[in-house]
């Protein structure tokens, strides 16, 4: 029986011994009510866990979550900076997470003391940095933005003041591509799984499936390909689709399309296709799964809420000066979807 079942360390380092089965998935939401707390799950989760949580979607949009939830207590099923943000936003609350070493290459590509140096190279300007950085990072930015919004945040700046845009240099260059901003700095920071979805992996799924859309993830290596694509006529403008993992969802409920290729992690699949059964979903590269995401396993979520841990700290002074950066994002506009 799960209530007595032994939590394992496998010979990969991840949580086991454990089955994701009805009693696993009854213990779990009864020790989870009894510490009063709400189980978030990001859309790359495995799906069992996206399955048991209270909440599924983005990191920006679970953080939220959690600020107007009731529950004194956030169990994130994601990676560090994720947790990190909610209790950013959340001070006052305790937050979990199955297995704190479940960390984020983009996130790690910047560090604060790398930022600040940054910031002393170029006097003056305007630090915009992806929601998917350290609570670090996010104390020494000035306007954090998603995939979904980075575009409007950069154009919210005046247009002769510089900008440092990081960590992420695919959707940096995204936001130059759409601003024509010559003033724009991007970090050469990437995320290690959506700088491997590539461009010529890209032009060959869709050559060979030219009836499907192009569902995007602007993280991805292949964003510029994609729009090449489009304005060669290769694939038409309509089909291509730079969109947030928020975003893709709301497409998939409104695309006319009976297939379409989705270039982001591959645990988004699993949202999509519930969202849309009819459609056939495909992964542009099957391979594209997060090591970091898949460390909370069925096992992790169990230890999490029997023993109370992982727990998240980010000091009182930090969390501050992070919320500050993500409050004047949310003035700019809705931020949509988070990444």
């Amino acid at each position: 029986m799960v209530a007595t079942a032994t939590v394992e360390r496998t010979a990969s380092g991840v949580f086991g011994g454990v089955e994701p089965d009805a009693a696993w998935r009854d213990e779990v939401l009864r020790l989870a009510k009894e510490r009063d707390a709400v189980i978030l799950a990001h859309n790359y989760q495995l799906p069992e866990i996206q399955d048991i949580a209270h909440h599924t979607g983005d990191s920006l949009a679970l953080s939220r979550i959690a600020a107007q939830s009731d529950a004194q207590t956030i169990i994130f099923c994601g990676v560090h900076f994720m947790a990190e943000t909610a209790k950013i936003l959340s001070p006052e609350k305790t937050v979990l997470i199955p297995d704190e070493r479940a960390g984020c290459s983009l996130a790690d590509s910047i560090t604060g003391a790398q930022l600040r140096e940054w910031k002393a190279q170029h006097p003056g300007a305007v630090v915009v940095s992806y929601v998917n950085t350290t609570a670090e990072v996010k104390a020494e930015t000035d306007i954090c933005c998603t995939s979904s919004n980075a575009v409007d945040v950069v154009r919210s700046i005046p247009a002769d003041r510089e900008v440092l845009f990081c960590p992420d240099q695919f959707l940096g260059a995204h936001v130059k591509r759409e601003t024509g901003r010559e003033n724009l700095h991007i970090w050469a920071g990437e995320c290690h799984v959506h700088a491997g979805i590539n461009g010529p992996e890209l032009a060959e799924r869709a050559a060979a499936n030219p009836d499907a859309d192009l569902f995007i993830h602007p993280e991805c290596g292949c964003a510029t390909s994609a729009l090449y694509l489009s304005g060669e006529g290769i694939v038409p403008s309509e089909k291509v689709k730079i969109l947030s993992t928020g975003d893709m969802i709301t497409a998939a409920r409104s695309t006319n399309a009976r297939k379409v290729l989705v270039a982001t992690e591959v645990g988004m699949l699993h949202q999509l296709r519930k969202a849309a059964p009819e459609i056939d979903f495909r992964a542009v590269n099957d391979r594209a799964s997060c090591t970091y995401m898949k460390m909370i396993t069925p096992a992790a979520l169990l230890r999490c809420v029997r023993e109370g841990l992982d727990e998240v700290h980010v000091d009182l002074e930090t969390a501050k000066r992070a919320q500050g950066a993500v409050q004047r994002m949310i003035e700019i506009g809705q931020p949509g979807g988070g990444e």
